[in-house]
């Protein structure tokens, strides 16, 4: 069984239960690992990830709740037991809110706590099973046959390979974030985290904590301490989305981290060093960014080692029905609907469209259409195609100056057309509509909140 099974890992400050703990899961011919605090989980080096964790709430540095929490933003899959003799009502609430198996209060059961164990332990099995069978190639996730993805297969393969920091271009729904989890998967750190961070989804003011973390106290409600993405991202890879919106105190603090490979929490003086990859994505200009003094140049340079390119989907429709049958076996086994494959018209209307969304715009729309969809072709829905993609069955609702009752209610439709059709191109998200549509981002959630019941 101490081969089957991934070994236990036990943190706890109290000795005394760290070695009760170990004796009782070795009775059972289990592995284990003590630790003594989840700062040194963090920083220990493993050859392969834990089974499970039977975890203490309190723990000095950073509580056991709090390291929960930073393993789900890493997208740490690892099952979480809780044994604490501090257990109350809304602290296990919380805990099992977060996804942790079970929750012990001192003293406890044995085998109570061997048997949730040994179900913790078989869950990892059987899901290491589940990956190790049905692992794709890396690639096929990055979906055609057209020379330009071709040519995007190649890049990946190849700086896959490396530790050199990549930096992909590419409009807003053209995959960035695929194909920077295709290079970690390809990637000698596949087996450690790969932790995202979408740089323009996160305040200004709040961004170089969520990076680097920060100290207790260091400022208002910072009421612990916290490890940033970084710490959390520490043997793998890091994909900073949208680092184009990054503000330019943090630029300033990213420079460092490439050049270094050390920082310091927001509030600390301790240095910290980390072996991170970088990759960084974004739907910006950066090279018109720096001219207007928006982006650092030194820091473009240390980002764009080995840059990528993935090309719109306008570009390349010849990938459109491969696109299209990948998202049509996703949706129609989700939404329980009879169809099976796409006709040639329906095609034909798609393949027409310049997809200012891309492929997210493309899923959404197939989406929609299987579930509404009561046979086994695909067709083309124009009621609900004219509602999100005006361009996709002609000019849409549009009216004419002959037809609208009065000039305000023709410049209305015009703008709650061009809002829509902005929304559905950046993916929904509002900064970057604001942004390509030049308005500060009040101005645009006031006519957004005006059209919201129109845009659906």
């Amino acid at each position: 069984m101490s081969d089957t099974y991934a070994p236990v890992y036990v943190i706890d400050d109290d000795r005394s239960i760290r070695e009760s703990l170990a004796g009782l899961f070795r009775s059972a011919h289990l592995r284990v690992v003590t630790l003594a605090s989840a700062h040194e989980f963090l920083a220990a080096s493993r050859t392969e990830e834990p089974g499970c964790l039977v975890l203490d709430v309190l723990l000095p540095g950073l509580s056991g709740l709090d390291l929960q929490e930073q393993l789900a933003k890493a997208n740490v899959q690892i099952p979480i037991i809780f044994l604490t003799g501090h257990g109350d009502i809304p602290t296990s609430v919380r805990a099992m809110k977060s996804g942790a198996l079970e929750f012990f209060t001192k003293p406890y059961d044995p085998q109570s706590l061997l048997a949730a164990v040994r179900q913790a332990l078989e869950r990892s099995h059987k899901a290491a099973n589940k990956r190790n069978r049905g692992t794709p190639n890396p690639l096929q996730t990055i979906i055609g046959s057209s020379a330009a993805i071709k040519a995007v297969h190649r890049q990946v393969a190849i700086v896959a390979r490396t530790d050199s920091t990549v930096l992909i271009l590419g409009e807003t729904g053209t995959g960035k974030e695929l194909v920077a989890r295709a290079i970690h998967a390809l990637s000698s750190r596949s087996g450690r985290p790969l932790v995202s961070i979408n740089c323009a989804a996160i305040q200004p003011s709040l961004i170089t904590s969520e990076l680097f973390g920060h100290e207790k106290g260091s400022f208002t409600g910072a009421v612990h301490q916290r490890l940033g993405r970084f710490e959390l991202a520490d043997g793998g890879t890091i994909f900073l989305d949208e680092i184009g919106d990054l503000p330019a105190e943090t630029q300033v603090a990213l420079l460092r981290v490439l050049q270094e490979r050390e920082f310091q929490r927001v509030g600390g003086n301790q240095t910290i060093r980390v072996d991170v990859r970088i990759i960084a994505a974004t739907n910006r200009d950066l090279r018109g960014a720096i001219a207007d003094g928006s982006f650092r140049s030194d820091l473009f340079y240390r980002l764009s080692v080995f840059p990528i390119h993935i090309p719109p989907l306008r570009q390349r429709k010849e990938d459109i029905p491969e696109i299209v049958e990948h998202f049509l076996g996703i949706h129609a086994g989700e939404a329980g609907r009879p169809v099976r494959n796409v006709g040639t018209t329906t095609l034909d209307t798609l393949q027409r469209y310049s997809w200012p969304g891309n492929i997210r715009e493309l899923q959404n729309v197939v989406e929609r259409w299987t579930i509404g969809c009561e046979t086994e072709e695909l067709p083309v829905d124009e009621n609900t195609t004219a509602a999100a993609s005006p361009d996709l069955v002609g000019p849409g609702a549009e009216p004419t100056p002959g037809s609208a009752p009065n000039f305000r209610e023709h410049v209305e439709a015009l703008e709650r057309k061009l809002i829509q059709r902005t929304m559905i191109a950046v993916g929904g998200n509002q900064s970057e509509a604001a942004r390509r549509l030049g308005l500060n981002r009040g101005s645009f959630l006031k006519l957004l909140k005006k059209y919201r019941p129109m845009t659906g």
